[in-house]
């Protein structure tokens, strides 16, 4: 993406996403401002994106679903029970296709298994904001720079009975928007952050007539961490999107070819609600945002301006279903839904997923609803290579 004068808004618009917070924070909006739009909004929301095509196919949903190698973003804790010894994982997602063709998401994911109890994994997630050129107050060009986000993350899986695992999953997060350039007369530096996943995940069979399945649910507290600042200024630091997704999944096999299953996601950003305030500077409605990630995740849950039903509308839905045949071919569909004053992210996804021994491809399509997505008319992909299927527990 090569752009002169629109470079320096594409660059503020990046950086907005991750200083918006704060700048809510110290506004003074109108009195009528409750029940209004007021989303949340924090430092790296890459973090948040379905890196994958099958889940990115199913509405986004995945924290319960059948494990396989991209159960770091869902749910660690799903690692335990993969069939397989060993796999790799590579994703793209290309990202505002409509308006240019160098920005995108690209991830890689590995899982080996330890023993019949064990399994670790690690995976790669970055984002490419694609080619910006910078320009003075004058307009006269200073360079080319290449802003880019990535995150790092390790995880340990195991069982704690037949049907239950947890998994602690480590994240480093580094995102870079504006190469070193001042912003609004201000030095900027990359912004760097360490989190912590936290999850479980547990499957039992389930009997319904004469047709067999599992029921299974998950729950995963993801980037539990230090907030982010792009500046030597301590007070200007914001929250990286910690996040509660916890859901069911029933799956029904109805012959010896022809399974099915339906999921079910929540979540819920643990982040303080924008609060507001007078033109002194003190909260009128919600609570403080300037707190400790900690107390931040415990207000998450009582501190919106609005009351119980601002509340309410700040947890999102993903639905999705997923049929296999002979557990070679796949069909999918999925559906998210987010609040009009959090967002309005509502959307279908289609999709589509191969196996033949080891190899295996899937493919995603969004199409949204009512507001534009990013990921809209884009076909995504993701390929998985697995290894040594060791005998079932």
């Amino acid at each position: 993406m090569k752009l002169k004068n629109q470079s320096l808004l594409t660059l503020l618009l990046l950086i907005a996403v991750s200083f918006s917070s704060k700048a809510q924070q110290t506004s003074t909006p109108p009195d009528n401002y409750i029940g209004q739009f007021n989303p949340i909004t924090t430092a790296v929301p890459f973090l948040t994106i379905a890196p994958d095509a099958r889940g990115g196919s199913m509405g986004d949903a995945g924290v319960s679903s059948e494990p396989d190698v991209f159960s770091m973003h869902y749910n660690p804790a799903k690692y335990a029970f993969i069939k397989k010894d060993m796999g790799v994982g590579i994703s793209y997602s290309p990202w505002l296709k409509g308006l240019t063709n160098d920005i995108n998401l690209a991830y890689i994911s590995a899982f080996k298994r330890i023993d019949k109890m064990q399994v670790v994994a690690v995976s790669l997630r970055y984002f490419n904001l694609g080619d910006i050129n910078f320009t003075d107050e004058m307009g006269w060009d200073v360079g080319s720079y290449k802003p880019n986000e990535f995150a790092f993350d390790a995880t340990y899986s195991r069982f704690l009975t037949n049907s239950l695992s947890m998994a602690v999953a480590a994240r480093y997060i580094h995102s870079n928007l504006t190469q070193g350039q001042d912003v609004g007369g201000q030095a900027t530096k990359p912004g760097n952050s360490v989190a912590a996943d936290v999850s479980v995940f547990q499957r039992v069979p389930v009997e319904f007539d004469k047709i067999d399945g599992n029921f299974s649910w998950g729950l995963n507290i993801s980037n539990i961490g230090m907030k982010m600042s792009y500046s030597d200024d301590n007070t200007r630091k914001d929250f990286i999107p910690t996040n509660l997704k916890l859901g069911p999944t029933l799956t029904l096999n109805f012959d010896d070819y022809n399974q099915m299953s339906f999921m079910l996601d929540i979540n819920k950003l643990l982040v303080p609600t924008p609060c507001i305030r007078d033109s002194a500077g003190n909260v009128t409605a919600g609570l403080e945002t300037n707190v400790s990630v900690p107390v931040g995740m415990v207000h998450s849950f009582y501190d919106a301006p609005g009351g119980f039903k601002e509340e309410m509308s700040e947890f999102n839905f993903a639905a999705g279903l997923e049929y296999w045949y002979a557990q070679q071919f796949a069909v999918r569909g999925g559906f998210f839904y987010e609040d009009k004053n959090k967002g309005n992210r509502k959307f279908f996804t289609l999709g589509a997923g191969f196996r033949y021994n080891v190899l295996g491809i899937d493919f995603s399509y969004l199409i949204p609803i009512e507001t534009k997505n990013p990921l809209e008319h884009t076909l995504r992909f993701s390929l998985l290579i697995n290894f040594d299927a060791p005998s079932a527990r």
